[in-house]
């Protein structure tokens, strides 16, 4: 019988890819929400304009890393640059209006940041791309040939 203390051996990787699917999906919105107004209205009412720094770019870079969690494709990849992209926002964004993010309005950039940053060591968990991708580069890479006498007799390097 399986009792609590081995729900971590068992579950732990399906938690880490329910994980990843929440942060991705929520940092996903958070993007659109900058781009599009969509699902809400962001904050302060005004959509980022087209190539504007850092607001647009913050944006394309929350929707592509958002999705690209979501469906567990370059995970780690996605994961440091949107962990990156908050530790921006936070420092240049959010940090002269007070030391700490319940000061600053922050929190979102904060928790963003240190979510993905563990996604980073965690990588995507199960239900992934990435998985599924690691799974057939195994399959298709041929098994190396077994050792033969002469491949481990150094007597046999010698030239006679």
């Amino acid at each position: 019988m399986n009792s609590v203390r081995h729900w971590p051996d068992l579950f732990g990787d399906h938690a880490v890819a329910a994980f990843r699917i929440v942060v991705g999906f929520l940092f996903l919105c958070h993007g659109t929400t900058s781009l599009w107004a969509w699902p809400a209205e962001p904050y302060g009412g005004a959509t980022a304009q087209l190539g504007a720094w850092p607001g647009w770019w913050g944006a394309i870079i929350q929707v592509v890393c958002g999705t690209a969690l979501i469906v567990g494709l370059g995970t780690r990849l996605a994961a440091f640059l949107g962990s990156g992209s908050m530790a921006y926002a936070y420092f240049w964004g959010h940090q002269a209006d007070g030391a700490l993010p319940i000061q600053n309005d922050g929190e979102s950039a904060a928790l963003f940041c240190w979510a993905m940053f563990v996604l980073i060591f965690l990588g995507s968990g199960s239900w992934a791309v990435d998985r599924l991708l690691a799974r057939r580069r195994e399959e298709a890479t041929p098994e190396p040939a077994p050792a033969t006498a002469t491949d481990t007799d150094p007597a046999s390097l010698v030239d006679a």
